[in-house]
């Protein structure tokens, strides 16, 4: 594992770059999400800036229950953080037709390509060059449709903005995120966010 992560640093180290060219906007869900996500870039050079977009949790007291925690996760360890407010319609809207799909299917394809295409329009806004998110840390999400919408959404937005397809799940990043988030006795949800998944015992 040590010499994993010596190659990875060796590969993708940042920190010789200027300043703009570490920056990197990152989509979170929640702080425990964001916990080994952020070290990890934080270690190749990178400089995160957290970005909270998600009208598709529910209810609304859970969606700031997660962004409070998110805030003062990143209050502690200095990493900016941007609230970006969504009104709940817009999920609904995005996922019409696609409520009865299981998780892990297409209805959560669309609330991806609805966070991520935020996500990138934002990263534009602010002068970012390249964006990334936190889904892919969980395992109970498909990496490999994130990817899709995250470079999909970058295309869209064009302006030479990329989306880099970390895998934070790999190589233990589940388990590093959640003994980070014990460590900082963080909230930890145990649904992934919209009431559709709430049904679904999956976690």
């Amino acid at each position: 594992m040590v010499e994993f992560y010596k190659k990875i640093k060796t590969l993708y180290d940042k920190k010789d770059l200027k300043e703009e060219d570490r920056k990197i906007l990152v989509h979170c869900c929640c702080a425990v999400c964001f916990g080994y996500p952020s070290q990890y870039l934080k270690m190749l050079g990178y400089i995160p800036t957290a970005y909270f977009f998600n009208p598709n949790i529910y209810p609304e007291s859970e969606q700031k229950r997660r962004y409070e925690e998110l805030e003062k996760y990143c209050s502690k360890y200095d990493f900016e953080l941007i609230y970006e407010t969504g009104a709940a319609e817009i999920f609904y809207e995005a996922v019409k037709g696609f409520e009865n799909e299981p998780e892990k299917g297409l209805r959560c394809n669309k609330c991806f390509e609805l966070r991520l295409t935020k996500t990138a329009q934002k990263a534009k806004e602010l002068g970012f060059k390249q964006f990334t998110t936190t889904l892919s840390v969980s395992p109970h999400k498909i990496s490999k449709n994130i990817f899709e919408e995250g470079f999909k959404a970058a295309k869209a937005i064009g302006s030479g903005i990329k989306f880099i397809d970390f895998d934070f799940k790999k190589n233990n990043g589940f388990n590093v995120t959640q003994k980070i988030a014990a460590y900082n006795n963080m909230y930890k949800q145990n649904y992934c966010g919209c009431e559709f998944s709430i049904r679904k015992d999956v976690f």
